[in-house]
């Protein structure tokens, strides 16, 4: 039954929205909602963009490109590390190379 989507109301800028989801996921939807509704504010609150669609749609940007952006920092973290636990089993094959050549 967790799979089953059931009505949930959520609160974005002011406005209530339902929308159906299965319970399990619940928690997570109104926590984006919640984040959601205050990249809007944030948005709203610059005084620059009026009317609710603009709003949504810059929101959207805006969350767009954090997305994005944090996507690149992965990748660059994930580069950088598999390049250092290359260096690292280098080391490692070295050393053991070098080990069974003294036991020799």
């Amino acid at each position: 039954m967790s799979g089953e989507n059931v009505p949930i109301t959520i609160k974005v800028l002011d406005k209530e929205f339902r929308v159906a989801c299965p319970e399990s996921e619940q928690a997570s939807l109104l926590q984006s909602a919640t984040y959601l509704s205050d990249k809007m504010k944030e948005v709203r609150d610059t005084g620059k963009v009026i009317g609710m669609d603009r709003i949504a749609v810059m929101a959207a940007l805006n969350l767009v490109h954090e997305l994005l952006q944090s996507r690149s920092e992965q990748s660059d973290f994930t580069r950088t590390f598999g390049h250092r636990i290359e260096v690292l089993q280098d080391k490692v094959d070295t050393a053991l190379n070098n080990s069974k050549q003294m036991e020799l």
